[in-house]
């Protein structure tokens, strides 16, 4: 290889997106140190605080979202992509990467369209049960797709895909699992995810005041709703709850906690079974329902449960709650059939399989 390789990540907007590939992205460097990230991401994404912030380049792509609007929505966001790809080709020119890494948005579309026509590696990390329709447009151009769910292969062309679960960060990986149950404080932990904060938080405040068995609660709010929150659970004079805005240790946030309370964003729950703890999922419903299908999914491994939005209510989460904190075992169950789904290796698996990837299309 040449002195400079460089690589595109494209894709962003939550954490869910932006981690993994920072993940990928440092653990290729550490295998070869030339490699020069490149993030492609949009002005609206968390992309621009967090891609900065770990020292790599990031390009802006103008496009609209992928998500809601019927076919009209789809129909703008796809003429989007049209105006787009004139960008996203100069990018392909003046950076010369070695092969494209996505892991779908909006902003990844045009990229990997580009680096299809342009004859170079492209792969994707698609970390949800089904994937979005940015993934499911550019899937037949796509030489491997890494996946977190068997089930996943079925929308992408025979031999592509490579089960390797979703790439983390650093610090994930599993730690004991043991609630005696018999009165002990159940410890709970609360993960809104940057889209769904807000909402979440409104139901599980006033949930867990309903649940009886004692709690220790670390409850994570989000941005922006810290004094709300603090001020709802002084209102509902629930003892033994730890509101905080942002958690900056999560492995050992997870790690302390009997009881994870979460949206199903595909990273969230990766974090949470890399580790290996038992989870309350109450999905984000979004357009395609994929936080739902996750988990499902994760239910039926027997790692978690799953209360769908349409019957998420605080009474309905708080009888869940009190359910599992009844049962010891079933926790223990689900925390270990989580340590099984759970692939703390995902970041290494992805990165030495993608370099070989890269270094097939352009040689070594």
């Amino acid at each position: 290889m040449s002195d400079r390789i460089s690589i595109f990540f494209a894709g962003g907007g939550t954490g869910g997106h932006v981690f993994p590939l920072l993940a990928v992205a440092r653990s290729l460097k550490e295998r070869v140190p030339e490699i020069d990230p490149v993030f492609i991401g949009t002005e609206r994404g968390l992309e621009t605080r967090l891609v900065p912030a770990a020292g790599y380049r990031l390009e802006l792509m103008s496009a609209l979202p992928f998500r809601g609007g019927g076919l009209g929505g789809a129909s703008r966001s796809l003429a989007s992509v049209a105006r787009s790809l004139p960008r996203a080709r100069e990018l392909l020119k003046r950076y010369s990467p070695r092969a494209v890494l996505s892991i779908g948005g909006y902003a990844a579309v045009p990229v990997a369209l580009a680096a299809k026509l342009s004859g170079l590696p492209l792969a994707l990390m698609e970390p949800n049960a089904h994937p979005g329709l940015a993934h499911r447009l550019v899937g037949p151009g796509a030489q491997r797709v890494y996946t977190a769910f068997a089930e996943t292969a079925r929308f992408f062309a025979a031999g592509r895909a490579l089960e390797t679960g979703v790439a983390l960060r650093s610090g994930f990986a599993p730690s004991p699992y043991h609630w005696p149950g018999s009165g002990q404080q159940l410890r709970v932990l609360v993960l809104g995810g940057s889209q769904g904060a807000r909402s979440l938080n409104d139901l599980v405040a006033p949930a867990l005041s309903r649940v009886k068995v004692p709690l220790a609660i670390v409850h994570q709010v989000g941005r922006g709703n810290l004094i709300a929150l603090r001020q709802r659970y002084a209102e509902l004079k629930r003892p033994g709850a730890s509101v905080i805005e942002f958690i900056e240790d999560m492995p050992e946030a997870i790690a302390s906690a009997d009881l994870v309370i979460s949206r199903a964003g595909a990273g969230a729950i990766a974090e949470i079974c890399a580790i290996g703890r038992p989870s309350l999922l109450v999905p984000l419903p979004l357009s395609g329902d994929h936080q739902l299908y996750n988990a499902q999914a994760l239910e039926r491994a027997g790692a978690a449960v799953c209360v769908a939005s349409r019957a998420a209510t605080p009474e309905t989460l708080a009888e869940k709650v009190a359910e599992l904190a009844g049962d010891p075992e079933r926790l223990a169950r689900m925390a270990e059939s989580a340590r099984a789904w759970g692939r703390p290796e995902a970041t290494a698996r992805i990165a030495a399989d993608f370099l070989k990837l890269a270094r097939a299309g352009g040689g070594s």
